[in-house]
């Protein structure tokens, strides 16, 4: 069983950075998709950033592109989110994920993830 623990939220002011990890319990390359979703107050969950491990081919959800950037260290297991001019309607709690397969697939940036972690908690104040 994959078990992933994500770090790194915080509250700073809007144009702030952050980067969150989560790290994984065992190696993740060329096997899983990897990705960060989000949850805000009173929202659905929505994707944010996928990575797939071996390829290294990413995606971003239109409203983090150019500010947002997901990356990986296969060494560490670590998967990071770097997020820069940060925004008040970024807050949300921010949740690292892993799927089975070969690729990235649509299902799973819908959601349809194998595995998840707890969450870190971003506050974005104006």
């Amino acid at each position: 069983q994959l078990q992933l623990v994500e770090s790194g939220g915080g509250s700073v002011q809007a144009g702030g950075s952050l980067r969150l990890s989560c790290v994984a319990s065992e190696d993740t390359y060329g096997k899983y998709c990897m990705g960060w979703f989000r949850q805000a107050p009173g929202k659905e969950r929505e994707g944010v950033a996928t990575i797939y491990t071996g390829a290294g081919t990413t995606y971003y959800a239109d409203s983090v592109k150019g500010r947002f950037t997901i990356s990986q260290d296969g060494a560490k297991n670590t998967l990071y989110l770097q997020m820069n001019s940060l925004k008040p309607e970024d807050t949300a709690m921010y949740y690292c994920a892993a799927g089975r397969g070969l690729y990235c697939r649509s299902d799973q940036w819908l959601g349809g993830m194998d595995y998840w972690g707890k969450g870190t908690l971003v506050t974005i104040s104006s």
